[in-house]
């Protein structure tokens, strides 16, 4: 829950303590149809995040889905693990066992972190070049794996006495620049196919690595403008790669404040983010990307004369992008930077207003091209929650935007893949 918002009297946040919770969500979004819930991750504390914003803690999304596969039977169960503080093997392994347990619903987001190097070695944080270079060859061990042991080597033949066929299990023999893997897998592969890849790298390397591996890309697209650009240039590179730009899903996060009226929704928005001091604002600007303008008047316009050097290290190149294209389009003040989404917390595609306002909003995005689909992110209250499944969802179904029945079992076939 991101800013102040759970301080609402109708947040919820107490309920987050308990797998309950997550579990009637979960079956609320499935009741709704939608294709799969995500699960980020985090592999450290972040000082900012502790005190007074709302940070009940981040459990392993694998077991977490694992709980809510035995309660649902139908929705996607995208989880989130980073290549660089993991092994190969029992990445390969965990998401094949997650698969298994939901019956084919295990998606896989692929993140390369930009933080915790500290609570894993006395090694400092890789290059992004470094660690895009290990999440290439890391995701093709795990294909490998996944591939070692087929479906079609489980043949249970009770009169023969074969339950497997021994040689279409085979060793992956893998030596590469960060990984020695023999394998095969321990488990076979499910029968609907490997787990769906997703990505959010939005940097030019990361666009270069989800254009080549990902089955869809999570996104931060603050403005139509933006969306239309990356979605186009990650089908340009698609296609460079040999592949179908149609395979690639573009899927936006739409952080949403629904309420009855306008204004209690931009009174929720403004409470999300009310306490959040100007110094937390300098802070943040400064982590995102290099820029400190705790010396200037709110009011002084900025150019883009006074932004560091894009190649300087920053906590995240894809925040710090988006930012950097909006200072240099708009030449806003200082305090209208220190509003921005990625700077008060989220680089997301921010909608506030009535059901119909924000059912508009994403009209207008799809019909512009600028996304596939979107990643709900429910702020402000459960009201807004409730009232998105209610009737935002079916007023998408009403427009013929989205399905109003599952037509199929697996996340594959959510996907069309």
């Amino acid at each position: 829950m991101k800013g102040d918002g759970w301080r609402h009297p109708d947040s919820g946040v107490e309920k987050m303590e308990s797998i309950d919770y997550y579990i009637n969500l979960a079956k609320m979004a499935e009741n709704s149809k939608l294709d799969f819930l995500f699960r980020a991750d985090y592999l450290y504390v972040s000082p900012q995040m502790l005190g007074d914003s709302s940070n009940f803690g981040s459990p392993d999304p694998a077991l977490f889905f694992a709980a809510i596969a035995r309660e649902t039977e139908r929705i996607g169960l995208v989880t989130t693990i980073s290549t660089t503080f993991n092994p190969p093997y029992v990445v390969a392994r965990q998401l094949q066992s997650l698969h298994w347990l939901s019956n084919g619903r295990a998606g896989w987001n692929i993140v390369t972190s930009i933080e915790g190097a500290d609570n894993f070695s006395d090694s400092p944080m890789p290059s992004p070049e470094e660690r895009y270079a290990k999440a290439m060859e890391f995701t093709d061990v795990v294909s490998k794996l996944w591939e070692s042991f087929p479906n079609e080597a489980i043949v249970i033949d009770r009169q023969s006495g074969m339950f497997s066929d021994k040689d279409k299990v085979t060793a992956i023999n893998h030596s590469g620049e960060f990984f020695s893997v023999k394998g095969p897998l321990t488990l076979p592969a499910h029968k609907s196919g490997t787990p769906p890849l997703f990505q959010a790298g939005a940097s030019d390397i990361g666009r270069n690595f989800a254009s080549s591996v990902a089955d869809a890309i999570f996104a931060a697209m603050p403005d139509i403008e933006s969306g239309v650009e990356l979605r186009n240039d990650l089908r340009r590179r698609a296609a460079e790669q040999g592949r179908d730009p149609d395979a690639i899903k573009v899927l936006p996060g739409l952080y949403f404040f629904l309420a009855d009226t306008r204004e209690e929704a931009l009174e929720l928005h403004k409470a999300a983010h009310a306490n959040l001091s100007l110094e937390r604002r300098h802070a943040s600007l400064k982590s995102v990307m290099g820029l400190d303008l705790s010396g200037y008047p709110l009011d002084k316009r900025v150019t883009d004369d006074i932004l560091p050097d894009s190649s300087q290290a920053v906590r995240s190149r894809t925040h710090a992008e988006l930012l950097r294209r909006y200072i240099i389009k708009n030449q806003p003040t200082v305090k209208e930077i220190l509003d921005r989404p990625e700077v008060v917390g989220s680089a997301h595609w921010v909608s506030v207003g009535t059901v119909e306002d924000v059912l508009n909003d994403i009209i207008e995005r799809f019909d512009a091209e600028a996304m596939d689909g979107f990643i709900a992110l429910p702020g402000g209250s459960e009201q807004s929650m409730e009232l998105f499944f209610e009737k935002l969802v079916p007023e998408l179904v009403e427009r013929g935007l989205f399905r109003s029945e599952y037509t199929g079992s697996t996340f594959r076939e959510h996907l069309g893949i």
